[in-house]
């Protein structure tokens, strides 16, 4: 017991700075993809806050198995050159029973990451989903469709012939104002910018190189013209102040459901899936076998009508049995996928352990090299097998484990050929990969 506490004290500290720093790097990753949709509009800090918080959860998904993966290969590679694996072996104790301890744990942190998958992660999708949308709504032309009438702001209507999505701009501006009871004026301009006031409650509209119309609406008779060269109109910004939307008005997607909920609906659309079939077989030995009446008009009796009849009917089946077959596939991914994530904690170690024995360099630059290795490995073969999944390709259980077992099994051999002394491995031209400031003297 004192053995298992001294190696899985080891691995503590390189797991928690791991863990520290892989979050940081998504964090930014996710500062620098996010900027244009935050800056600019006024947002609260405890808004982007929120947001970040909530991101966090997706991160940890990704960083906790790469975390082990890390403090594995450092901590092994640490107990390696410092002749601690030869001492242990020497008293007896077999490298399966100094990974035993690390095991161990990496399936209780698998364990709770399968929890926290379907318990917290999901909800916290749904809510960056929904943050997201409320923010959205503050990029002023963000609802502005080119060559589309807009209703952006009760009493008005904005036709726009040209929007630039890099910036505010806008070209061919028309807009009906019906704010004022007994007055239609119409404005029009070549060009023109849209941005919020200072407070964010008033949308302005600045046009160049245009005219007014106003006519009175009771007797028609008042009607006045203004060509002007520069002129700015005031609105109401109430559809673009950031408010918060019910959790309840945007329906859940796969992400944002636990593993039961997902599996609920995949027996749903099973059965679905099931009956369209059945009604998809029934029509093709319906209309192989049906005879042609003589008291149907000729134009429903003709081959080519039957023909035609047949093909739309099966098309309309085969599209509808297609398309459940598809949900069922997306759905079952992202089931598969809550699991085989978490379980790559345990398949980290297996490849970690006889990896830093071998490169008995206990340096995060090393771990961290070797793990970011093996984790672009896992990760593609995960969004590769993701994608034919989706496609119905691969079976999405093959898809979501197949990286899993690879890895595992690589893991297994390693070990074994590690534990009977029969394999070493070479990796200082790593350190020459390896900045310097990482690097151990």
């Amino acid at each position: 017991m004192i053995i298992w506490r001294h190696i899985l004290a080891r691995h503590v500290a390189p797991f928690v700075f791991a863990a520290f720093v892989l979050m940081f790097i998504f964090l930014l990753q996710f500062l620098v993809k996010s900027l244009d949709q935050l800056a600019g509009k006024g947002l609260a800090p405890t808004v982007i806050a929120e947001l970040i918080a909530l991101s966090l959860a997706w991160m940890v998904v990704l960083a906790i198995p790469m975390a082990v993966l890390v403090a594995t290969l450092m901590a092994f590679g640490q107990l390696a050159s410092t002749n601690q694996i030869t001492a242990l072996r020497a008293s007896g104790v077999s490298l399966y029973r100094m990974i035993a301890p690390v095991l161990i744990a990496s399936g209780i942190v698998c364990y709770l990451l399968v929890l926290f998958n379907n318990h917290v992660l999901p909800d916290a999708n749904h809510r960056t989903k929904i943050l997201l949308n409320d923010i959205s709504r503050k990029k002023p032309t963000i609802s502005i469709m080119p060559g589309m009438f807009s209703q952006l702001m009760p009493g008005y209507t904005i036709l726009v012939r040209r929007t630039f999505e890099q910036s505010n701009d806008l070209e061919g501006v028309t807009i009906f104002d019906y704010s004022t009871p007994g007055v239609l004026t119409t404005l029009t301009g070549e060009r023109g910018t849209i941005s919020f006031s200072s407070d964010y409650r008033k949308l302005i509209m600045d046009l160049s190189d245009g005219e007014i119309h106003e006519q009175g609406n009771r007797d028609g008779k008042q009607y006045r013209r203004i060509r002007f060269a520069t002129h700015r109109i005031a609105m109401d910004a109430e559809g673009f102040d950031f408010q918060r939307s019910n959790e309840g008005t945007f329906d859940r997607g796969d992400r944002e459901l636990s593993a039961q909920s997902m599996r609920r609906i995949v027996d749903s659309l099973t059965t679905a899936h099931g009956a369209a079939i059945v009604r998809l077989r029934e029509a093709l030995a319906k209309h192989a076998n049906e005879p042609i009446d003589p008291s149907m008009p000729p134009i429903i009796a003709g081959a080519a009508d039957r023909a035609a009849m047949l093909r739309a009917a099966l098309q309309s089946e085969q599209s509808y049995v297609t398309y459940v077959q598809n949900e069922m596939n997306k759905f079952e991914v992202e089931i598969y996928k809550k699991y085989a994530i978490p379980f790559a904690c345990v398949v980290f170690v297996l490849i970690g352990a006889p990896l830093g024995i071998m490169a008995r360099r206990g340096t995060f630059g090393a771990g961290a090299s070797l793990s970011l290795g093996f984790f672009l490995l896992y990760w593609t073969a995960l969004i590769q097998g993701e994608r034919l999944a989706d496609r119905g390709l691969l079976d999405p259980l093959v898809a979501m484990w197949i990286a899993n077992v690879v890895i595992g099994t690589l893991g297994v051999y390693l070990t074994i050929r590690t534990a009977r002394e029969s394999l070493s491995l070479d990796l200082s031209w790593l350190q020459r990969l390896v900045p310097k400031n990482w690097r151990s003297e």
